[in-house]
């Protein structure tokens, strides 16, 4: 195509432009021979609905449409912009509404069905690591210093679990503000203040007090320090001398001996980590039948159901003077108590809630005492065991009671012989206890 108008003078040698000898541009040029006729009026282009209107390709002119002149090219720019669609943006894949009819470059559609499972993914690792880390943060807490390996000549086993679980005076890392709060007192070492043996079985968790005053024989037995054999001679004491005299693994030597059920778990708490566990989850609510007080436990309570602090609730387990039955009805309201406990800690309010969960885990593992062998699952298994006692086929009882002998009770040989044959064979206890 030329793109010279027809129209100019001078010489076609003295002419610059594409081919040009000269080094000089031509925009560096005046060229006043040169005159160029105004571009004829352009035709006014068929809309695109009424004639198949392409504004991507006619008549070879791309971005034109319909091209007033086939063939000429004027060389100006008529400020239309090539390409343009009806949305007046750019050419094909040019911005919104441009280009294409129907065509719309955009985001892709969100993938919600990916998000929820990367989602779900992530919060079952994150339940994942913090349950973890709690069960290795709570079993690091367990004190585990009673060997039952030192336990000589020891029964059979049965079926089913039976837990050895312990309530101490001991006062260890109390303040004297604590033991005047709690009326504790300040006496050196510690005593069992209740006993009970919670089996665990296919037919309801069954516990069984052992009063304190329970007349027992000392059998012979394997020093827990010393290593030392000390043969038995058939004394007869209160079985709570058994654990004065050699601790724990003395305790477990004498249960066993007495009744013929073999302990395979020992747990033991003292009088502040009662207080402190009691505390932590805000208090435990108690259906008392009748009024009571006593003052060497500060026990002082009203008839009907009330919330009972830490403190108030270890004055409750230790009331015997305040009883008819003394001993016998303190552990009526220990074995209450402890089901009460358990049935409120064992709930979604405290297991889901980590600021109620965690004070209350510190404080109980803490000052829990138990064996070599056992493990935090075993430890949750007798909580939950303890739990079942008030409900469905779980029972409690007392040791049965045949008489006393000079301030001891003496156990009817009978029926605890009926009552270990059914604990040791998982069957329903029909025994009666006191």
């Amino acid at each position: 195509m030329n793109d010279w108008p027809d129209r100019r003078t001078g010489d076609r040698s003295e002419r610059y432009g594409r081919g040009s000898a000269s080094p000089q541009p031509e925009s560096a040029r005046a060229m006043p021979h040169i005159q160029r006729r105004p571009a004829p009026p352009q035709r006014p282009t068929v809309p695109p609905q009424s004639q198949g209107y392409d504004d991507r390709y006619q008549g070879g002119q791309p971005g034109y449409g319909n091209s007033p002149e086939p063939g000429y090219d004027s060389g100006y720019n008529t400020g239309q912009v090539y390409g343009g669609g009806a949305g007046g943006g750019g050419g094909r894949g040019g911005g919104r509404g441009g280009g294409d009819a129907g065509y719309v470059q955009g985001r892709p559609p969100v993938d919600w069905r990916r998000r929820i499972k990367l989602g779900a993914l992530t919060l079952v690792v994150v339940l994942l690591v913090v349950s973890v880390s709690t069960y290795f943060w709570a079993d690091g807490k367990l004190k585990r210093e009673v060997d039952l390996a030192k336990v000589i000549e020891r029964p059979e086993a049965g079926d089913g679990t039976n837990y050895l679980i312990v309530g101490s005076d001991s006062r260890e890392d109390m303040s004297a503000e604590d033991k005047k709060r709690l009326r504790t007192g300040s006496a050196e070492g510690k005593r069992t203040d209740s006993m009970m043996i919670l089996h665990d079985g296919s037919n309801g968790p069954t516990l069984v007090s052992l009063p304190r005053d329970s007349q027992v024989e000392i059998p012979s037995f394997k020093g827990s320090e010393s290593g030392k054999m000390f043969q038995g001679t058939g004394r007869q004491v209160k079985l709570n001398a058994a654990y004065a005299e050699d601790g724990p693994e003395l305790l477990v030597r004498t249960v066993e001996f007495n009744t013929g059920l073999r302990i395979d778990h020992y747990v033991e708490i003292g009088f502040g980590g009662f207080a402190q566990i009691v505390d932590a989850i805000g208090g435990v609510e108690m259906d008392i039948p009748k009024a009571f007080k006593d003052k060497k436990s500060g026990a002082d309570f009203q008839a009907g159901k009330q919330t009972l602090n830490g403190e108030q609730s270890l004055a409750f387990v230790r009331t015997r003077y305040a009883f008819a039955g003394s001993d016998l009805d303190r552990t009526k309201n220990q074995q209450k108590f402890l089901a009460a406990l358990a049935s409120q800690t064992a709930t979604p309010s405290t297991v889901l809630n980590p600021f109620k969960l965690y004070p209350t885990m510190g404080a109980g593992l803490d000052t829990l005492i138990v064996d070599k062998d056992m493990s935090l699952w075993s430890l949750a298994n007798m909580f939950f065991a303890m739990k079942g006692v008030t409900g469905g086929d779980g029972t409690s009882m007392n040791m049965p009671i045949s008489g006393s002998n000079g301030g001891n009770l003496v156990w009817d040989k009978a029926k605890v012989k009926q009552l270990v044959q059914q604990l040791k064979n998982d069957e329903k206890v029909t025994v009666k206890g006191n």
